[in-house]
């Protein structure tokens, strides 16, 4: 029997049409991915606690088996204005709405209600494990010198698993991304063209597996949206942090990577609070690295991610 080789890896992933019921994605669903961390089982362990004349192992009963899958996506548009980015599907998954305006943008915008769910097919080197009913937290991490990357967290109900040979993927669609740097990358913050060396956001859903009789699902039961951003200090005249995090002042976040038309993405946050600053240095030179929370400020509104 040949052995399995780590790096030998396919997904696919597919919105569902009902909840938990296979939509049994395909080549054109591939999910090109990298810094995959897998568990394909987690269970509670249920005690039998027998009454016995004697010591010993009694053994235990597996409940809510589920699966948890992370990886990194880049951040890159389709190619082409108006079209839905080949990661559509997983943003959808985080519970954002999809609008496509025709020939100019895809928009992502967070619902509470009606979250889509997927199903997934990770094949490691020939051994297929499926999730069902699949939703998913999102995270945004941006760093100059490097890609800029979503990172996915997706829990789902556990399906199969079989030896299954790995199957095709198609890559058309997947676009390479250009690297964050001065000249692709503009991020403002409470009006401030920052000169930054990071910048986290976490979209911050709360899965909750729960196995009721009568229902099982994986679901979104909360959300709080936060960040990090580490910029270089500047003078309190040009932009005083520690006033704007004791006034409690909310201010928006803008940060648009790359130039083309159809590979852009924009990521906007409109009401931004500033935390605890805490100073650090790089290279010799002073900086803050800021905690942000991401306020909304009508419903639903805290993030919004724009493809053109």
């Amino acid at each position: 029997m040949p052995v399995r080789r780590w790096h030998k890896l396919a997904m696919l992933h597919k919105l569902e049409t009902v909840y938990g019921t296979d939509a049994a994605p395909a080549a054109t669903n591939a999910i090109v991915a990298t810094n995959i961390t897998f568990t394909p089982l987690q269970a509670e362990e249920v005690e039998r606690d027998l009454m016995l004349p004697y010591f010993g192992n009694q053994g235990k009963l597996l409940t809510a088996e589920h699966g948890r899958i992370e990886f990194d996506v880049e951040i890159a548009g389709s190619g082409v204005k108006g079209t839905v980015p080949k990661y559509g599907s997983l943003l959808r998954a985080c519970g954002m709405s999809e609008t496509v305006t025709a020939a100019t943008a895809v928009d992502y915008q967070i619902i509470e209600d009606g979250i889509e769910s997927g199903s997934v097919r990770f094949n490691a080197d020939g051994v297929q494990h499926i999730f069902l009913g699949a939703q998913a937290n999102v995270t945004i991490n941006v760093s100059p010198k490097a890609i800029p990357k979503y990172r996915f967290s997706l829990v789902g109900l556990l399906g199969s698993v079989t030896d299954t040979v790995l199957p095709a993927v198609t890559m058309t669609g997947w676009i390479p991304p250009v690297i964050v740097n001065k000249a692709n990358t503009v991020l403002t913050l409470h009006g401030w063209t920052a000169v930054a060396e990071s910048v986290s956001l976490d979209l911050g859903n709360v899965l909750t597996p729960r196995f009721l009789i009568g229902d099982e699902r994986v679901l979104v039961s909360d959300r709080k949206s936060t960040g990090t951003i580490v910029v270089e200090a500047r003078s309190l005249a040009e932009i005083n942090w520690f006033q704007r995090a004791q006034a409690r002042t909310r201010g928006a976040l803008s940060l648009i990577h790359g130039t083309a038309d159809g590979n852009i993405v924009e990521i906007t946050a409109p009401a931004v609070e500033i935390g605890v600053p805490s100073q650090g240095q790089t290279d010799g030179l002073i900086n803050y690295s800021l905690p942000l929370s991401l306020c909304p400020v009508s419903g639903r509104d805290e993030l919004k991610i724009k493809v053109r």
